[in-house]
């Protein structure tokens, strides 16, 4: 997946009971003994010592429910008294309270922990979530959780380059790359993979997937749960389904928002081709929506005139750049994230019309980059690139990359090649590859499970979601026909909120599996629903600490 979106270690698989785990079952762990020990003696010294919360980091513009602290983890599970890391896990108590009915008191059903994805993304703004409607029901009933995995943010910063250097801005983006172009990429993804190796030395091994759903087992066991409760986005499916694979007992209840496909044949290079390929159908969508507004944005009535008009804001951004800074790659850039949530199509739609109408302002504001954000961009990119290098094997020779992403791009070629300069230092990499795990249970041994997935979804192909189906006894899927934003729990679709509400607060599923209409199309006049939700937000957090808030 490419790092603006979205793995494991070979060995046994052996059964044996977790210091702090239900003592009715027994987990599964690949790898040596000496990990197997590790992850015991990790996951009892996290439950003995808990968590000491208090307040956050820049606690002044955050509501004084929101607690903070750290989980110490192994760096090495086969060395769990040498080097240990902290992660950053954040809180916010269960309210107890109703929304429906502000005299019922909940009561509490435990710690519901969430990762939204990457690899390398912050959950630790996630239990401010709670203050949205949509949010509440299961606010009241759980303590929200959220945490940065390792290398992400205060958890052990990883970092692979000087960030100073990581925006390269202008940048181009061609569709079909000469063998010079060619080059020169494979010579910076030789850079970054030589950077990443330098930067962490033989700690770079320890940043892979395995070691994210162990460090989730540790984090239960610090918070004092018996059995997790966990929702995971995107890449969060990934390790997730590790985590259900490996410790099935101590899953109480999981979902798995936006599935990544688990099969060890797909990750991550052909996952990467997949997800390539979904990205033109879904800038597909964006254009004939766009060319439905014709009236408001005059960018085309067809599909096809609307991708001239970006052909020709293209040609004139590599000629002249927006800003200085905007170029057909940021441009590029701008039009991926629509292709992942269809919230950004009025807002890129209304910037691109106005640029070619001569007002480069619009486009500058939204696509260009914020130097001031290019330390945590970076850390994001050295983690995202660390997990999925480290998590299995990838080509090694470029003229694989070539061939079979050539070929792609005669029939997709909006994202093949942006991807391909993405997920690259993958072939030169420093440390030793991972074989991905079988994710896979059997009937009864795995609690029940909820898969959500949006039927167009590009970033995580609805594929994938299929796929973890079958993989999973006893889980469920609930599909999002005919949309494609990537990630639906929470969102403005109140069909696919009332199953996610009655799994988490009741257990409930449909018995086999469901779908639900699609959310209504973005409008270009009024607000988006994440502009609603952002500004819901701000006057939640306004309520609560009595300042503005501030949310991205």
């Amino acid at each position: 997946m490419t790092a603006a979106a979205v793995w494991t270690a070979a060995g046994s698989l052996v059964l044996t009971a977790l210091a702090g785990a239900p003592s009715s079952g027994a987990a599964r762990l690949p790898g040596t003994a000496a990990e197997l020990r590790g992850t015991v003696v990790a996951a009892a010294r996290a439950r003995a010592a808990g968590i000491d919360f208090g307040a956050c980091p820049k606690a002044r513009d955050l509501p004084g429910t929101l607690e903070c602290g750290t989980v110490p983890v192994p760096l090495d599970y086969a060395h769990p008294d040498g080097e240990r890391i902290r992660l950053s896990v954040s809180r916010v108590r269960a309210t107890h309270t109703d929304p429906r009915n502000s005299k019922r008191r909940v009561p509490r059903q435990g710690a519901l922990v969430f990762n939204p994805g990457g690899p390398g993304a912050d959950g630790t703004s996630f239990p401010l979530m709670g203050l949205l409607p949509e949010w509440k029901r299961v606010a009241a009933a759980y303590d929200l959780v959220g945490y940065a995995p390792r290398g992400v943010g205060r958890s052990a910063p990883l970092s692979c380059q000087d960030p100073k250097g990581f925006f390269k801005a202008p940048a181009p983006a061609p569709t079909h790359p000469s063998r010079a172009y060619k080059e020169r990429r494979v010579t910076e993804a030789k850079a970054y993979a030589s950077g990443c190796a330098r930067r962490a030395g033989q700690a770079l091994r320890h940043y892979n997937s395995l070691n994210n759903a162990r460090d989730l087992d540790v984090l239960r066991a610090a918070l004092g749960e018996d059995r997790l409760t966990f929702v995971g986005a995107s890449y969060g499916t990934y390790f997730g389904a590790l985590y259900a694979t490996l410790f099935p007992s101590h899953v109480r209840r999981m979902v798995f928002d936006a599935a990544v496909n688990p099969a060890p044949e797909r990750i991550w290079y052909r996952n990467n081709l997949d997800q390539s390929a979904a990205f033109e159908a879904r800038w597909a969508d964006f254009r004939e929506w766009t060319a439905r507004h014709d009236d408001v944005y005059a960018l085309g009535r067809t599909a096809g005139q609307v991708q001239r008009s970006y052909d020709r804001a293209r040609a004139r951004l590599a000629a002249e750049p927006a800003g200085g800074s905007v170029g057909p790659g940021q441009l590029q850039g701008l039009f991926l994230t629509a292709g992942y949530y269809d919230d950004h199509w009025p807002g890129s739609a209304e910037a691109l019309s106005a640029y070619l109408k001569g007002d480069p302002e619009p486009l500058v504001a939204l696509a260009a980059p914020h130097r001031e954000g290019a330390a945590e961009a970076e850390n994001g990119n050295a983690v995202y690139t660390a997990v999925e290098c480290n998590d299995a094997a990838w080509p090694a020779d470029f003229e694989v990359w070539d061939r079979d992403n050539t070929r792609l791009a005669r029939v997709a070629p909006f994202e093949t090649w942006s991807n391909v300069w993405a997920n690259l230092p993958c072939a030169y990499w420093k440390a030793p590859r991972q074989r991905p795990l079988d994710v896979r249970t059997w009937p009864g041994e795995l609690p029940p499970t909820l898969i959500l997935a949006a039927e167009r979804d590009a970033a995580a192909p609805y594929d994938g979601a299929l796929e973890l189906r079958r993989r999973l006894a006893g889980s469920v899927l609930v599909t999002e026909r005919g949309a494609g934003t990537h990630g639906i729990a929470g969102g403005p679709n109140a069909c696919v909120n009332a199953y996610l509400d009655a799994y988490l607060l009741q257990g409930r599923l449909p018995v086999r599996q469901a779908a639900c209409a699609p959310r209504a199309e973005p409008r270009p006049d009024g607000p988006t629903f994440h502009e609603s939700r952002a500004r819901q937000l701000r006057e939640a957090l306004k309520n609560a600490t009595g300042r503005p808030g501030a949310t991205r």
